[in-house]
């Protein structure tokens, strides 16, 4: 916004001093042991100036001092620091305040369409830890691109079919005994998810008595009998056989169920789902004419293939010997079905690291293919998830839950709370209320505090503590102000006379940067940005509290300035909280 300000003024010194028109400037934060607010880059203005980077910064500096909007300036180097007037901060807090979605941007309808995918689950399993990060991270990411005024779909694509599949589908044929998630009062992911552990625990032992009878240990694998028959539940599937069909449906269902219920907890949502079951077809008819482009080719064995050894990777397979589809195949599908479905500008894949090469491979083959489309494609790439007991694993049911993690972090939020012993006041209800906002808080932070490309160790017991950057900190702090103003939300407008503090200048500046941070937050895909903001606001307004009376200041004006800038911080923390999809509770 300043910056904004500063531009036309500095662009017609520039003009008058130099006959420069429409220079592109080079502004910068001041540095801290230098007397500024911003910093003007003057270097690039010597070559028409034809003076030293010292005396071109004066010469435009002293003009610039004449205005209104400039106190003072400081020249170092070829660096031009101004100090803008303190009217000039307050009246731009005072157009913050009245503007209810301050930094937020609304799409209309030529803004571009951005279309995110998130989620991805396997329906042979329930959601785990990994998956708790890939949500909010693709949810968050979709909620910031909104709020800079794209237009956007969030969307999931769920692994509805495959040999996966088809292993927890007959494990429940083999050892269910018609066991459903009423029988066992258990969530239908959680059903499902055990069947696929015992898939694997009978395919072990298979292997090993084969291996014990001379077979060798590769060829084992192949011809355990409970793989084979997975196999053949494949085949049967893609012929769409009856009895097949309607166990596939069935188990799906129940599994269906459980996500909901998870993603209800997690606080995320979809626009549209799409199911690997209905792509993939459409896959294979785009493999089908990639072969009639010269795109593709096929093996001696039938199998279907592209070579990108041109573009410095290797062959990749996209249709099986036996006619089936790979992932690459349904994914080829999804994106062709995506785009013709939202004709999207943009289409970013939240995605772990370790698809990296999957993706390179994908958007290349749909360039390839022609979709110019492509080139616009992003896969957010983002670390793996660690505890402090070590990595995940999920075929030997050891997978880290989602529902566990969510559960956890609730109780702990209420075993700190009644520790705490503050809660007197509220009802039973408001309680758990508020457990829940904690606890849920603090997990979704701190997943998204730490830069997406990175990975990560997530420390339920460091995730909740009170102090440092964490969400309950964040949170707390909001809880805070609305007790200021609780006591005095009357604000009677801002004095533009009323003298403020450097804490409070420092306060608004961070106010103003608010708009520019939801922009760069979209440009990066980092909800990280947004996290580490709020809590330098929140860190920067907790020093200010500290040392400053609020209520209790020395003049009307003065309290409803401080009052004023309270009520805005509070908002940008409750909205850029939003963003990162957790709630601030009214009271702690």
């Amino acid at each position: 916004m300043i910056e904004k300000l500063l531009k036309k003024d500095i662009i017609e010194v520039l003009e008058d001093l130099y006959g420069i028109k429409d220079y592109d400037l080079q502004f910068q934060k001041t540095r801290k042991e230098f007397d500024g607010d911003i910093t003007l880059v003057v270097f690039p203005f010597t070559n028409f100036s034809k003076k030293s980077p010292e005396e071109t910064g004066n010469e435009i500096g002293e003009i610039l001092n004449l205005s209104d909007f400039i106190y003072s300036f400081n020249v170092v180097k070829g660096f031009l620091n101004l100090v803008i007037n303190d009217d000039i901060w307050l009246a731009q807090l005072s157009d913050a305040l009245k503007d209810n979605s301050f930094g937020f941007i609304n799409a209309n309808k030529e803004a571009p369409t951005y279309l995110v995918e998130y989620c991805s689950p396997n329906t042979n399993k329930p959601l785990h830890l990994g998956h708790i990060r890939n949500n909010l991270l693709g949810f968050s990411v979709a909620e910031i691109l909104k709020a800079s005024g794209k237009n956007v779909q969030k969307v999931q694509i769920i692994n509805d079919r495959g040999i996966h599949i088809c292993k927890s589908m007959i494990a429940w044929q083999e050892f269910g005994n018609n066991e459903t998630p009423e029988t066992n009062n258990i969530k239908g992911d959680h059903l499902v998810g055990k069947y696929y552990v015992k898939f694997d625990q009978q395919y072990k032992l298979e292997v090993t008595d084969l291996v014990k009878n001379g077979i060798k240990h590769e060829e084992a694998e192949k011809t355990s009998p409970i793989f084979i028959k997975a196999q053949e539940m494949l085949l049967k599937w893609e012929a769409k056989d009856p009895d097949v069909i309607a166990l596939w449906k069935k188990m799906n269902s129940w599994v269906y169920q459980g996500f909901t219920q998870t993603h209800k907890r997690l606080g995320v949502n979809f626009d549209k789902n799409y199911y690997e079951s209905e792509t993939y077809l459409l896959g294979k008819e785009v493999v089908k004419k990639g072969l009639d482009m010269k795109v593709f080719y096929t093996k001696p064995d039938g199998s279907v293939w592209i070579d990108l050894s041109d573009q410095g990777l290797d062959e990749k397979i996209v249709l099986r010997s036996d006619g089936t589809a790979v992932y690459m195949t349904q994914d080829i599908g999804t994106a062709i079905k995506r785009h013709e479905d939202f004709n999207f500008s943009h289409m970013t894949y939240t995605v772990g690291n370790e698809q990296d090469y999957h993706f390179k491979v994908l958007f290349l083959i749909l360039e390839k293919l022609g979709y110019s489309w492509s080139k616009n494609c992003f896969h957010l790439s983002y670390g793996m998830v660690d505890l402090p007991s070590g990595k995940m694993k999920s075929r030997e049911g050891t997978v880290v839950d989602a529902d566990d993690i969510m559960e956890q972090m609730y109780q702990n939020a209420k075993n700190i709370a009644t520790d705490l012993g503050k809660l007197d006041q509220l009802s039973e209800n408001e309680a758990q209320e508020l457990y829940e906002t904690v606890g849920m808080g603090a997990l979704k932070y701190f997943m998204l505090k730490v830069d997406p490309k990175k990975r990560m160790l997530f420390d339920p017991k460091e995730s909740i503590d009170f102090n440092g950057n964490t969400g309950p900190f964040i949170q707390y702090a909001y809880a805070s102000i609305n007790s200021i103003l609780r006591k005095n939300n009357s604000i009677i407008g801002i004095d533009m006379g009323v003298n403020i503090s450097d804490k409070e200048r420092e306060l608004i500046k961070l106010i103003l940067e608010f708009p520019k941070l939801i922009q760069e937050s979209a440009n990066s895909y980092s909800p990280a940005l947004v996290a580490n903001y709020i809590f330098e606001l929140v860190k920067e307004f907790n020093s200010y509290y500290q040392s400053t009376s609020i209520l209790n200041a020395e003049s009307e004006s003065l309290i409803s300035f401080r009052v004023a800038l309270s009520k805005k911080i509070a908002e940008i923390i409750k909205s850029g909280m939003l963003l990162l999809c957790i709630k601030v509770p009214q009271r702690m």
